[in-house]
């Protein structure tokens, strides 16, 4: 084929992929200009980012759906896809209108009833959504334009859950698709973002595409982390699923791709010394690392078992296996809120301070009543920060003398498996390792790794009914001073019945090619604003 013949049938592709008609310009612009190209975390397994709190499916909702409400990179609420609200004057009932020209890529019009219903789900699966959900009469229409939320008690903080910017997102969808089941995952991928999802091009392990939708109307403000206008400056975006990063950084450097979202450690002084390559932290708050505990079955649903192994935590240990030994990429964090944040506290830390003594631990897992029940680790062979956690947590855990099985699969395989709720023996799970991004767990309206939801919380069901109550209280808490005291009733309540292990917090680098500009600052890798100088 002759160059121009290819040049003429890339654009075609493209056009009939985004399903808009390309103009003469454009035509002879290189497609590479028109295209970002993309290296995520992980696998997209998951598509629904209602269902699961996995980091790559929430970053998947930002590019195809979009919010009622934005919070800024300085955490201000701004309206999004609502013009703005009114509240009654005993706070119960709230009018959020929508902005005009709204629509879903589907053709059809954003609508409040999708919001309601969207609303609806999204209050099943979240954390802060199920606070909220818990006080709620009814999400309903008042027209077509208008969301009436109605409320059995006040809720001042009901935009800060709208607006949630992370984690399990209050993103819009149609009612049709909203109306599914909350424990079920969605079918259809059909937002009002920016882009919208290419599903005959979505290959689970190889790729995810996804197209600028012309139909979508931005916001006049500047951007700022979710809020503000949202502008796509690429015909499309591509993301290539790489699990070896020495792959990732070859492509990366040759120009081959544009942007891989998190960069080994071992491998960024490669990469900083390379031509055509920024290297940067995105994320200013880190990321906290974690153990989590299956509490529906033995051995951890016993918490004199979990609490023991609060004493045998090296936080070093583990930052220093997802940060390649770089010192200035972590700090141990004996709290469990992120530090840096004003809920940061040692109140009840004792158990992960001071000098490690495993014979000490072996007879507290003695008298918690440890009988060689076995533990089975569910674990990422293709995350290269969580990869590294399950494998010291396996080896200490043997070290101390359990009967441990680390079963390494691919993340998608684990997100997929942490919902399980049967027993280990039957295919469930123990302990798996996460982290979060520490916006995501700053409060304890957010924090799901805290709460005591039992079923209806995060995976692990971790069920404590004072942790619900103190959580409740610090929603309506009149003064700083008094959420501050409710925080630290909720760690040391945390510490004393050990839900997670908290492994530290660090600080992953994103790479990308100098010739891109726009990029923001937050705990996803936003695609709007971005461009290509």
């Amino acid at each position: 084929m002759r160059r121009r013949d290819f040049l003429a049938s890339t654009a075609a592709a493209t056009a009939a992929a985004t399903g808009s008609r390309l103009s003469a310009p454009a035509i002879a612009q290189p497609a590479r200009t028109r295209t970002l190209r993309f290296v995520p975390q992980a696998n997209l397994t998951s598509l629904d980012p209602i269902w699961t709190t996995a980091a790559v499916t929430e970053n998947h909702g930002w590019t195809v759906f979009d919010t009622l409400y934005g919070m800024t990179e300085d955490l201000q609420v701004r309206p999004q896809m609502a013009e703005g609200h009114t509240v009654s004057d005993d706070g119960r009932t709230w009018l959020i209108r929508l902005r005009e020209g709204l629509r879903f890529h589907d053709g059809e019009p954003v609508r409040a009833q999708d919001c309601a219903a969207s609303l609806a789900r999204w209050s099943k699966r979240d954390t802060f959504g199920q606070s909220l959900g818990a006080v709620v009469d009814a999400w309903e229409a008042a027209d077509d334009r208008t969301i009436r939320i109605r409320l059995k008690s006040r809720f001042p903080m009901l935009l800060d859950a709208l607006a949630k910017p992370a984690a399990v997102v209050p993103f819009m969808m149609p009612e049709r698709i909203a109306k599914t089941d909350p424990y079920q995952q969605i079918t259809e991928i059909v937002g009002s973002g920016p882009y919208r999802f290419l599903p005959n091009e979505y290959v689970s392990g190889s790729r995810a595409v996804y197209a600028r939708f012309e139909g979508y109307v931005p916001r006049q403000e500047p951007p700022s982390r979710t809020a503000g206008g949202k502008v796509a400056h690429f015909d499309r975006i591509e993301w290539s699923i790489i699990p070896d990063s020495a792959t990732a950084a070859a492509a990366l450097q040759a120009g081959e791709i544009d942007w891989w979202e998190q960069v080994n450690a071992d491998l960024t002084p490669l990469l900083r010394r390379a031509r055509g390559v920024k290297v940067e932290i995105m994320n200013t708050l880190g990321y906290i690392g974690l153990a989590r505990f299956n509490c529906l079955h033995p051995p951890f649903d016993n918490p004199h078992l979990r609490r023991a192994l609060l004493y045998a935590v090296n936080q070093e240990d583990y930052l220093r296996g997802v940060t390649g030994n770089d010192p200035e990429a972590f700090r141990a964090c004996h709290s469990m809120w992120p530090c840096g944040t004003p809920y940061e506290s040692r109140t009840g830390a004792g158990p992960l301070e001071g000098p490690r003594d495993l014979e000490r631990v072996k007879a507290m897992l003695r008298e918690a009543g440890y009988r060689g029940e076995r533990v089975v680790i569910i674990n990422p062979t293709d995350f290269p920060t969580i990869g590294p956690l399950g494998q010291v947590t396996a080896d200490l855990l043997k070290r101390l003398g359990m009967n441990v099985e680390l079963v390494e699969t691919d993340w998608g395989s684990v997100v997929q498996r942490r919902a399980s709720r049967e027993p280990p023996e039957r295919g469930g799970w123990s302990i798996f390792h996460t982290w979060w991004p520490g916006i995501s767990i700053i409060n304890p309206a957010v924090n799901a790794t805290l709460r005591g939801q039992g079923d209806r919380g995060w995976f692990g069901w971790y069920r404590n009914d004072r942790v619900e109550q103190l959580a409740s209280e610090w929603l309506l808490a009149e003064t700083e001073a008094e959420q501050k005291r409710l925080a630290d009733e909720i760690q040391k309540e945390s510490f004393e019945n050990a839900p997670i292990l908290p492994l530290g917090q660090f600080f992953i680098r994103t790479a990308y090619r100098s010739d891109l500009s726009g990029m923001l600052k937050g705990n996803s890798p936003y695609p709007w604003n971005l461009r290509r100088a």
